[in-house]
């Protein structure tokens, strides 16, 4: 009787500890985009974030789930694909909202103008909807021409992998341009390097393919590199502190 009540608990812990693994896998790369978000809306000043880290992670999500089709993958990460998907285009419409507001050139850019020195800088956000649906289909497309090609479906999984591999240098960049991390949550940095450390482990544990925990150690270089430039422009300031923020700080204040 005892033998069987202990083996119902474990059952139910099992099952427990499997939904919880589920869901911060499914939902455990959205999170550090949240303390982002809340900082973007409460100063609205969206300058210190790269939209480009949006466009890798759509870029590399869309890839992956393309690859799908070629080699099954659990559906988890289906899900994690498509949820992250989700989540870059509402981070998306939310920096196209601040900037449209704070934005002293009213000169409407659009995707469809074609322009590529205003490449994903466009002015309104079903802009960048319709840019994510051009790619989407012309890669679909492709995919479908070549999916029986084992060398354009390795290639595909590669591709995915790598391009998430470069989901730092954007923000990195961006630092580096506007000199200062203002503006960027390093509560969002703290947690992709935590998360990239704990995949990059998982992956030389489990003896992943090579390329698998070459592009987690990537990510990981990343982060401490963007974690240094918090450091060294808070250390030695070389830009002043924004007046967009100060002007909406004074603004909420009133």
């Amino acid at each position: 009787m005892e033998d069987e009540v202990l083996e119902q608990v474990l059952s139910v812990v099992n099952t427990l500890v499997s939904w919880i693994a589920a869901g911060a896998m499914v939902f455990g790369g959205v999170v550090p985009y949240i303390p982002q978000y809340r900082d973007i809306r409460r100063t609205q000043n969206a300058e210190g974030f790269s939209t480009y880290v949006c466009l890798v992670l759509l870029v590399a999500n869309i890839l992956r789930i393309l690859f799908r089709f070629g080699r099954y993958f659990e559906t988890l990460l289906l899900w994690q694909s498509i949820i992250m998907i989700a989540t870059m285009l509402i981070m998306l419409n939310l920096c196209t909202d601040v900037r449209t507001a704070t934005e002293l050139n009213t000169k409407r850019r659009s995707f469809i103008d074609f322009d590529w020195s205003y490449f994903w800088l466009w002015t309104r956000f079903v802009d960048y909807v319709q840019c994510v649906l051009a790619f989407t289909l012309v890669a679909a497309y492709i995919t479908y021409l070549l999916l029986d090609s084992a060398l354009f479906v390795e290639t595909l999984g590669f591709l995915a992998v790598f391009t998430e591999a470069m989901l730092g240098t954007p923000q990195l960049y961006c630092n580096y341009q506007n000199k200062s991390t203002e503006g960027m949550s390093i509560k969002m940095v703290l947690m992709w390097t935590s998360g990239d450390t704990f995949k990059t482990g998982y992956f030389l544990i489990t003896q992943a393919p090579v390329q698998f925990w070459t592009c987690g150690l990537l990510q990981v270089l990343v982060d401490v590199a963007i974690l240094f430039q918090v450091y060294y422009y808070s250390r030695y300031p070389q830009k002043p502190v924004s007046h967009t923020v100060s002007l909406t700080t004074s603004a909420k204040a009133l």
